[in-house]
């Protein structure tokens, strides 16, 4: 059995962290409901996981995918810059990240689970199944 890697987190985000779960937007509520309790395809997801000096809105350990929910601040020059540096040092840390858009989880669920449906697929077909002995 491989061992998990690990990731590295700032512990002064843990308390910022629980603030942001206690106080998720209406599409992270949303999007949570497919992806808790391991129901995207048995696979376990966490809500607003500390990272490095970042806070994800979801991250699997598993498939090293974040998925980041943009409301309409993301559209600002400065938070588009912190979006793209976050996303480099994730990627750093081998993190695959999905970035939605607020407004397409309220309207448009299907996609975003088929999009994120499909990312694991690909990580199956890309991954060697365990020997059983």
């Amino acid at each position: 059995m491989s061992r998990r890697k690990i990731i590295p987190y700032n512990p002064k985000l843990k308390e910022l962290a629980r603030n942001l779960r206690n106080n998720s937007t209406k599409s992270e509520i949303k999007l949570w409901n497919e992806l808790k309790g391991k129901q995207m395809k048995g696979f376990d997801f966490h809500r607003q996981k500390p990272i490095d000096n970042y806070i994800l809105d979801f991250f699997c350990h598993e498939l090293m995918l974040g998925i980041e929910l943009n409301g309409y601040t993301h559209q600002l020059e400065e938070v588009y810059i912190k979006d793209k540096k976050k996303e480099s040092r994730l990627l750093e840390l081998e993190i695959t990240t999905l970035r939605f858009n607020d407004s397409e989880v309220m309207k448009d669920m299907r996609n975003v689970i088929r999009t994120i449906e499909i990312f694991i697929e690909e990580y199956e077909q890309h991954t060697p199944t365990p020997l059983k002995s």
